[in-house]
């Protein structure tokens, strides 16, 4: 049982991290690759039907872990409450410019909106980036299970690592490889020409940063390679084994960075011996049976639901401007 909920867990984050991730992407890389309202509207208008579909994988893997695991999700939260609480403003700012954009007319309002996409897309990415090496890499970890320290500092000092600083430029390489990979696809005109050559200069720098930090690790290698074939794909017009390649590797990426330490799922920086592990941060086995028919009827139907949204809103989104 805590074998299958600690799977769960970690497809609620891969599917999160690759279905928001093209969309954060798009959210950094519409203002730039939209040389005008029209063109930069075509680019929003390919995630519209789903980033707020996607989130649901977000609010999934926060909850499985809080049922299924519930130490897990106190320590981190505890340990990483300003950062958290800052995605959460970023998610806000990011919903609100997406639903508010087409409400009111005139140019510079969604300049503005766009904007604001953009940098709060940026902003969450880079968060989640650096948050993902706490994963890895554990929390200050007392004997009793609480996290040392106190004030902004316990909270803060995560993030202010090279390793978070480079996970969370990681991150947003990922995120606009996604994205740029995901608007090939899904546009016609001239975003997709951009949005090819974007992929290609994305796929390119990401590959570079990965293999020379890969002497740190032999993943990072993996990795870099990886992007490298993302970009010889984009570079041949094969848009939609781009994505596809770009999406497995970010998948890859996510699910490594949460097994990586077999069956700690929260290390001590402190003392190994104070690490958090599945079996002492899992709930007991009644619940986690109860968790199971609950996961059993649901998971299934989000699946398919979510599965034959982005079949009935396959075709591309046009951005050339059409003559009537």
């Amino acid at each position: 049982m805590v074998t299958f909920w600690f799977g769960l867990v970690v497809l609620a984050w891969v599917l999160y991290f690759v279905l928001e991730g093209f969309d954060f992407g798009v959210g950094v890389l519409g203002p730039l690759l939209g040389r005008d309202d029209h063109e930069r509207g075509a680019a929003i208008r390919t995630i519209g039907p789903f980033w707020d579909g996607n989130e649901v994988w977000l609010v999934a893997a926060i909850g499985v872990t809080f049922a299924a695991f519930p130490a897990w999700y106190a320590t981190l939260l505890s340990g990483l409450y300003l950062p958290m609480a800052l995605i959460l403003l970023l998610l806000a700012v990011r919903g609100v410019t997406l639903e508010f954009r087409g409400k009111k007319d005139g140019v510079r309002w969604r300049r503005g909106c766009d904007a604001a996409l953009a940098v709060s897309s940026a902003a969450v990415v880079m968060l989640w980036g650096a948050v993902l090496t706490v994963f890895a890499r554990g929390l200050a970890l007392s004997a009793d299970g609480t996290v040392f320290g106190s004030g902004l500092g316990r909270s803060l000092a995560p993030l202010l690592t090279w390793q978070a600083v480079l996970g969370a430029l990681l991150a947003l390489g990922a995120a606009v490889l996604l994205g740029a990979t995901f608007l090939a696809l899904r546009t016609t005109g001239p975003v997709r020409r951009r949005a090819r050559r974007a992929s290609v200069l994305a796929g390119a720098v990401l590959a570079a940063v990965l293999l020379v930090v890969s002497a740190e690790s032999r993943a990072y290698a993996a990795a870099g390679v990886v992007a490298l074939g993302v970009v010889l794909l984009a570079r041949s017009g094969r848009e939609a084994a781009a994505f596809s390649g770009t999406a497995i590797g970010v998948a890859a990426a996510v699910a490594a960075v949460l097994t990586v330490n077999g069956d700690v799922v929260l290390p001590s920086t402190l003392d190994a011996a104070w690490s958090l592990t599945r079996s002492s941060a899992a709930a007991t086995d009644s619940t986690l049976r109860l968790l199971t028919i609950a996961g059993l009827v649901v998971l299934p139907g989000v699946l398919a639901y979510q599965a034959y949204s982005y079949w009935v809103f396959r075709r591309r989104v046009a951005s050339e401007r059409i003559p009537s």
